[in-house]
């Protein structure tokens, strides 16, 4: 009983445990495959995602595979589930999943911008998205047996790596960096052994030029900035609005004071989710 009422907590959320009756895993499947067409008749394929007109039909593809997510999810607490089972294949849940991302991501650039939008104040429950843990040092062990791969086994590996990436909420953040380590690095390293310490060299001065960017585009004082990024580490605690205030060359005026500060915010999260976040070594 306890075990279901926690796999309920953390994979479903669709309602309060103690209103959920576990239903046999047959039902599951049903009412899976019907939320599936649901999705279906929204974006016939996941391509049709980015051409979905407006924000409202963009709304209507995250609740609906939201929906498929948590039903999944409730499922994967069955001994017996089998992604055969379902109308739809794994690696199409995969790449929906991961538009639904780029959907986040985008509502997510929204708020930085300061745009009103409807899928600002959505709901995107990326604790569904529940996986074995995938960081950089897992990356990286990935990235060593690439060396002894043939050619083609390399490209292969290379897409699935990519594939991972763009599917894990907290590393696609990273993605972009990382294929270009890949791309650019990777080939000019001899030996495996030396994979992990020449991406944290990459890393390192990648996340020095993101730090300088931060501040030159907000006009922030520099050694105030990395002492707020170290507060934030140190305390898991959003820096207040006026220590963001406190790092600006130039302050804004009271009007314009929140909104600002909330974007400086934003972009100082980001940089540590970024660069931070996740980055261990192997």
């Amino acid at each position: 009983k306890n075990a279901t009422d926690d796999a309920i907590s953390l994979f479903s959320n669709i309602n309060a445990k103690d209103e959920i009756i576990m239903q046999p895993y047959e039902e599951y499947v049903a009412k899976f495959n019907l939320a599936f067409i649901t999705l279906l008749q929204i974006a016939p394929t996941v391509n049709s995602v980015n051409d979905l007109p407006s924000e409202e039909e963009e709304l209507e593809f995250i609740k609906a595979f939201r929906e498929l997510m948590r039903l999944k999810n409730v499922m994967a607490t069955f001994t017996e589930f089998d992604f055969a089972d379902l109308s739809m294949e794994e690696q199409s849940f995969e790449d929906y999943k991961s538009k639904y991302l780029d959907l986040y991501d985008k509502a997510k650039s929204h708020n930085q911008i300061e745009k009103v939008s409807i899928l600002n104040d959505v709901d995107f429950e990326l604790e569904l998205i529940h996986r074995d843990e995938i960081n950089v040092a897992y990356i990286l062990k990935l990235l060593a047996k690439l060396k002894n791969a043939t050619a083609e086994e390399q490209e292969q590996q290379k897409k699935a790596i990519l594939e991972m990436m763009a599917g894990d909420a907290k590393m696609r953040s990273k993605r972009e960096l990382i294929e270009r380590f890949i791309q650019e690095n990777l080939p000019k390293i001899e030996d495996s052994d030396d994979i992990s310490d020449e991406f944290e060299n990459f890393w390192g001065k990648e996340r020095i030029l993101a730090l300088d960017k931060l501040s030159q585009e907000e006009n922030l004082n520099a050694e105030k900035l990395q002492e707020v990024i170290g507060t934030y580490m140190f305390t898991e605690k959003k820096p207040l609005r006026d220590e963001v205030i406190g790092m600006m060359n130039t302050r804004p005026s009271l009007k314009e004071r929140k909104t600002v500060a909330e974007r400086v915010t934003d972009k100082i999260l980001g940089f540590v989710e970024t660069f931070i976040n996740g980055i261990t070594r192997p």
